[in-house]
């Protein structure tokens, strides 16, 4: 056993002490992290993997036909370079309107004749990049109490310049409960299994009992869609359905490996001291403790498991939502459109395009491109010398 404390908003270890059983496990591995068997993992990963067909009520329009598709590197579940469009335009009154069928501009279609397109008057637009979904077991048992106590220390460590901002959403499972989001760039979701049902019927078009309606919603497709809704089999009992199978896989998956070797060295132990202080640390926390196992979550509908539960893991984000300068004008859920939630960092070695849009491709890109709430971090990066540059690199790439 040991005793850790949660590190939050300067990445220093302030919070409330817990004492722990272990550290999350990592590693790039295709092992279960013990939330289900090993035997289930594999059945369930190839689940993932596995190219979808019209038959199975794959579109009428869609992003990808599988879910590895746009999570795979470097092993199933993880990032890629596939980014999403999303576009529309603004009123009189400068409030963002959609088009009709939604900002999500599908890229594909089972037909031609059906593909989207986006217009020119439909001229506020942007991409959001596939993020890894590896790890995300231990970032739902993460309680909303102690997200809360993130956004309040960091708001009052800051005097309010730096105030990551709590999205309560609702959990698809449990009639709409809310819950701290956590999940999709906007903080859209707070549970898994919503997250999971949202993308299915979003990027490969396919309705679930969770989405049971095609999105977007347009009469010009019915003639399209011959897959009755929901194309999830009724005769499969919950817990065996599409959207389960894939949501066990992803709660199953461990936290990113980092390069511990790296981690190791004098420029990376440096390095992590310079992070924090030119304040990078304050958005990016760096470690956190998830509820103890037992725990009701989601409104009831999961019980923290034992593999999942009191966990420590380091993800270096605060899972808020901040304006950093590099919105895209896109409003989602309750987060507006200048806002992004802060972008977790572990794995960051195994990513090529970085930011919400992939558009940054070195991490020292990234730091640059960082204002608003992140200005007084970026402005203390630009005046540090050219060596402490390549210890703060080398930090960054041992995650």
């Amino acid at each position: 056993m040991i005793v850790l404390v949660v590190a939050i908003a300067t990445g220093t270890l302030r919070a409330r002490a817990v004492v722990l059983s272990r550290e999350a496990p990592t590693g790039f591995d295709n092992v279960t992290n013990g939330y289900i068997t090993q035997a289930e993992f594999d059945t369930f990963r190839r689940r993932f993997e596995e190219p979808e067909a019209i038959a199975d009520g794959l579109g009428p329009m869609y992003n990808a036909e599988s879910c590895s598709a746009c999570h795979a590197s470097p092993i199933t579940g993880g990032a890629s370079q596939v980014t999403e469009l999303r576009a529309g335009h603004l009123d009189a009154e400068g409030r963002f309107v959609e088009p009709v069928g939604g900002a999500l501009i599908h890229e594909r279609a089972i037909a031609p004749d059906i593909q989207a397109h986006v217009s020119d008057d439909q001229d506020v637009r942007g991409f959001r990049a596939s993020p890894s979904v590896l790890r995300l077991g231990y970032v739902e048992a993460i309680d909303d109490a102690t997200l809360l106590e993130v956004a309040r220390q960091q708001a009052t460590e800051t005097g309010g310049r730096i105030a990551g901002q709590i999205a309560m959403v609702p959990v698809l499972e449990a009639a709409g409960t809310l819950r701290v989001g956590r999940f999709g760039w906007k903080n859209q979701h707070a549970s898994l299994l919503s997250f999971v049902a949202d993308a299915y019927v979003n990027e490969l078009g396919i309705t679930n009992r969770l989405a049971p309606a095609e999105l977007p919603s347009l009469s010009a497709l019915l003639p399209y869609d011959a897959v009755p809704d929901p194309e999830d089999s009724p005769e499969r009992p919950i817990g065996e359905q599409d959207i389960d199978v894939l949501t066990a896989f992803v709660r199953a998956t461990k936290a990113p490996a980092p390069d511990r070797a790296l981690a190791g060295t004098a420029d990376a132990r440096i390095g992590v001291q310079i992070f924090r202080a030119i304040g990078c640390a304050v958005c990016h926390v760096e470690s956190l403790v998830t509820a103890p196992a037992g725990t009701v979550v989601n409104g009831g509908a999961l019980v923290v498991p034992a593999a999942l539960g009191d966990n420590v893991i380091h993800p270096f984000s605060d899972f808020l939502l901040h304006d950093v300068g590099t919105g895209d004008g896109i409003p989602q859920g309750s987060a507006p459109g200048a806002m992004f939630r802060t972008a977790p960092l572990w794995g960051l070695r195994t990513r090529t395009r970085l930011m919400h849009d992939g558009a940054s491709l070195t991490p020292m890109d990234a730091v640059r491109r960082h204002r608003g709430e992140a200005l007084s971090a970026s402005m203390a990066a630009s005046r540090i010398g050219q060596r402490e540059w390549r210890r703060l690199l080398v930090f960054l790439q041992s995650l």
